[in-house]
């Protein structure tokens, strides 16, 4: 797949590439980027390297990651998001921000973008996030997004080699008004009715019966 490039007021979401290897490398050097991230540590010129000319259009290519570099319209990088790939009609989203560019929502605002294209263009029905407990600032992040917390997963995740305990939590079309590609029914909690059929589940329904 070619890389798409995304628009807001204030930002440009866009592919990374060569000519951004330096300021990912500048900015990847805050130590909370490093402690609560995948990202190497120490984080070396190489590891921009690969991650601008070969991770990021690897993905893009494969159809398994689209990394997008988060710009203000004036072309400073603010961060980094990247969509992941996973079960059938699931995608992980992952981002950080640089140290001097936080407090302004950037990420929540590149999160909310980002998750309109994938439910739309690529037909995803589920975006997840996933954080190390204690990662406050990206929870927030998350939850301004609108993404429903669902709970603690054990050793659910592993960064430089620990196992560690993360939170978990969902954003679904349906949250940003958007249709899913599939009926979706959810599940009926302990004393409630029995749930309805949304509107695109019925009308799924009735295409199938037709």
């Amino acid at each position: 797949m070619e890389p798409v490039t995304l628009t807001t007021d204030r930002l440009v979401l866009r592919t990374v590439g060569p000519a951004d290897t330096e300021a990912v490398y500048e900015a990847a050097q805050d130590p909370d980027i490093q402690r609560w991230t995948v990202v190497p540590s120490p984080y070396l010129p190489e590891h921009a390297r690969g991650f601008t000319e070969q991770m990021v259009p690897d993905g893009w290519s494969q159809g398994s990651m689209f990394t997008f570099g988060v710009f203000l319209t004036s072309g400073e990088l603010t961060g980094m998001l990247g969509l992941t790939m996973h079960s059938l009609g699931t995608a992980e989203v992952g981002f950080w921000a640089a140290k001097e560019h936080r407090g302004h929502g950037y990420i929540t605002e590149a999160t909310l973008t980002a998750c309109r294209w994938i439910f739309t263009e690529i037909g995803v029905d589920r975006v997840e996030w996933r954080a190390e407990v204690g990662n406050h600032p990206s929870r927030a992040v998350a939850e301004r997004a609108g993404f429903t917390m669902e709970g603690t997963l054990r050793s659910g995740l592993n960064n430089k080699g620990v196992r560690r305990d993360c939170w978990v939590g969902s954003l679904l079309p349906s949250d940003l008004g958007l249709p899913s590609t599939a009926p979706y029914l959810p599940a009926r909690a302990q004393g409630q009715a029995k749930p309805q059929l949304t509107e695109d589940c019925q009308r799924h329904r009735l295409s199938s019966d037709a």
